[in-house]
C-alpha cells in the first residue's frame, strides 16, 4: 500500500474514532453539567477535522508535477499541518474562555455511573489511537498524522484527568470542573503553538535530517574512487522528496571520460538507497603527484583548525604552477563575527605560505 493510502486509512480511522468520542462525551457532558467533559468533546470535534484536512491535503499533495510547480505539491503537507496548528490554537483559546467563565460563575456538576464508564473507556480509546496514528505517521514521515497521534495521547491524559475530578468531587463535594477545564485549554493551546512552531520551521527550510545526511554521505563513499563527500545540500519538497547535491574527492588523474560515469553510478546509488535525487555532483581534486601538497596540507589544516568555531577544513588542492592553494573551511553558525574569523584564517595561512595565492571558501554547517 503507498503513502497517500496508509495516510488517508489512517485519517479516517481517526475520524471515526473521535466523531465516537465527541458524541459520548457531549452526551455526558450534557448530562452532568461538566464543563470539563463538554470541552474534551470539542477537542474530540477539532481532532476530527484536524484528519479530514490530513486526507485534503495529502490528496492535494499527491498531485503530479506541473509547469508551474516542476518540483511537485508535497509542501502542500506543511501547510495542512500549519492549518491543522491554527484550528487546535482557535480550540484552546476558546476552551479558556468558557473556563474562566464558569471560575467566575461556577456551576455543580452532576455524574453518573455510566458517565464515568463512557470516560474511562474514552481514555483507552484514545491511548490506543494515539498510538496508532503516531506510529504509521513515524513510518510513513507525516508530520500531520505524527502531530494527531500525539495529540490523541494528550487527550487520553486530560481525559483520565477529567475522570480523577469527577472521582473527588464524588467523595468529597469539591469541583474543580471549570478549573480542570482551565488547565486542559491551556494544554491544548501549548499543544497548538508547538505543532505551528514545528510546521513553520519545515516551511522556512530546516536542517536535513542527521541519519539521512550520514546515509547519503555513506552511499557516496562506498565508491572506491572517492575519498571524501562534502557541502552535501539536501532541500526538501515534502516528506519523502528530497532533491540535493554533493562534492566529492577524488585522486587529480582522474579524466573526464572517467568522472562522468563516476557521477551518474553515484547518483543513482544515493537515490536507490535513500531515495535522494542528486542534481549535482561536484569534483574537488586530490593531490596525488606532489608530495609538498601533502605536507603543506597537514600544516595548513593543524593551523586553521586550531582556530575556535572552525569545524572542518576539505576540498585542499595545491596547483604548483600557478602557486595556487585552494581549500573549504566550515565555521560553525554560533561564532560570533564570522568576517572577523575569515580573516584571521586568511592571514594565518598565508603568514606560513607567503609565496602561494589563497583560496580559501568558507562554508556553512549545513548538514551533519
Amino acid at each position: 500500500m503507498n503513502r497517500d493510502r496508509i495516510i488517508i486509512r489512517t485519517s479516517i480511522i481517526g475520524i471515526l474514532a473521535n466523531a465516537f468520542l465527541a458524541a459520548f462525551k457531549a452526551f455526558v457532558g450534557v448530562v452532568t453539567g461538566s464543563i470539563a467533559v463538554s470541552l474534551d468533546a470539542v477537542n474530540n470535534l477539532s481532532d476530527a477535522l484536524s484528519s479530514v484536512i490530513t486526507i485534503l491535503g495529502t490528496k492535494l499533495a499527491g498531485k503530479r508535477p506541473d509547469k508551474k510547480h516542476p518540483f511537485g505539491h508535497g509542501r502542500v503537507e506543511y501547510l495542512t499541518a500549519a492549518v491543522i496548528s491554527v484550528i487546535v490554537l482557535y480550540a484552546g483559546v476558546t476552551s479558556l474562555v468558557e473556563s474562566v467563565k464558569k471560575i467566575i460563575h461556577p456551576e455543580k456538576p452532576e455524574y453518573t455511573t455510566i458517565s464515568l464508564i463512557i470516560i474511562a473507556v474514552a481514555v483507552v480509546v484514545k491511548i490506543v489511537l494515539g498510538r496508532y496514528v503516531k506510529g504509521v505517521g513515524e513510518k510513513v514521515k507525516s508530520d500531520s498524522l505524527v502531530a494527531s497521534g500525539q495529540d490523541a495521547t494528550l487527550d487520553s491524559v486530560i481525559s483520565a484527568s477529567t475522570l480523577v475530578a469527577a472521582v473527588i468531587f464524588l467523595l468529597s463535594g469539591l469541583s474543580l470542573e471549570a478549573w480542570l477545564g482551565a488547565v486542559i485549554s491551556l494544554i491544548i493551546i501549548k499543544s497548538g503553538v508547538e505543532m505551528l512552531s514545528d510546521t513553520l520551521s519545515q516551511i522556512l527550510g530546516r536542517r536535513a535530517d542527521s541519519e539521512l545526511a550520514r546515509s547519503v554521505k555513506d552511499s557516496v563513499l562506498s565508491f572506491d574512487e572517492v575519498h571524501g563527500a562534502y557541502d552535501l545540500i539536501l532541500h526538501n519538497y515534502g516528506p519523502d522528496y528530497y532533491i540535493g547535491s554533493v562534492h566529492v574527492e577524488v585522486d587529480d588523474t582522474l579524466t573526464a571520460e572517467q568522472l562522468d560515469p563516476l557521477e551518474r553510478a553515484i547518483a543513482q546509488k544515493v537515490y536507490q538507497d535513500n531515495g535522494v535525487i542528486l542534481t549535482g555532483v561536484g569534483i574537488y581534486a586530490k593531490n596525488t603527484k606532489d608530495d609538498e601538497a601533502a605536507r603543506l596540507h597537514d600544516e595548513i589544516r593543524r593551523v586553521v583548525m586550531a582556530r575556535d568555531y572552525v569545524l572542518q577544513m576539505h576540498g585542499f588542492y595545491l596547483n604548483q604552477a600557478e602557486k595556487t592553494i585552494q581549500f573549504d573551511v566550515v565555521l560553525d553558525f554560533e561564532a560570533p563575527d564570522e568576517t572577523a574569523l575569515y580573516a584571521d584564517i586568511v592571514k594565518d595561512v598565508q603568514a606560513l605560505v607567503p609565496d602561494y595565492k589563497l583560496v580559501i571558501t568558507p562554508d556553512k554547517d549545513i548538514t551533519d
